[in-house]
């Protein structure tokens, strides 16, 4: 069975940086627009960002340009996201997801046929 498994969590100070790991099995990694979203406490999950599985374009979330960057690993059947100058406001339970409609709108849950488990991210003062 499919399954997206994140990794690379954890507790950082305000400024640190980390970088998240998703490994993908169970499907045709190279087929799938691959995305990171992150959920808060008492909010709804939030669309971080994604890259497209043909020509590797990425799209991100305007409260992330230029701190975060996603990359992938066709040959690792894996999706990677690096967080720099983290802030209190990162702090959620991050998820990768796989979209295999490729119209699908980037940004939206709905859009995203798998998801993983999510790995928590605290940023602390």
């Amino acid at each position: 069975q499919v399954q997206l498994v994140e990794s690379g969590g954890g507790l950082v100070q305000a400024g640190g940086s980390l970088r998240l790991s998703c490994a993908a099995s169970g499907l045709t990694f190279t087929i799938f627009d691959m995305g990171w979203f992150r959920q808060a406490p008492g909010k709804e999950r939030e669309f971080v960002a994604t890259i497209r599985r043909s020509d590797g374009n990425t799209y991100y979330a305007d409260s992330v340009k230029g701190r975060f960057t996603i990359s992938r690993d066709n040959a690792k059947s894996t999706v990677y996201l690096q967080m720099n100058n983290l802030k209190l406001e990162d702090t959620a339970v991050y998820y990768c997801a796989a979209k295999r409609n490729y119209f699908g709108t980037y940004s939206s849950t709905a859009s995203y046929d798998y998801w993983g488990q999510g790995t928590q991210v605290t940023v602390s003062s």
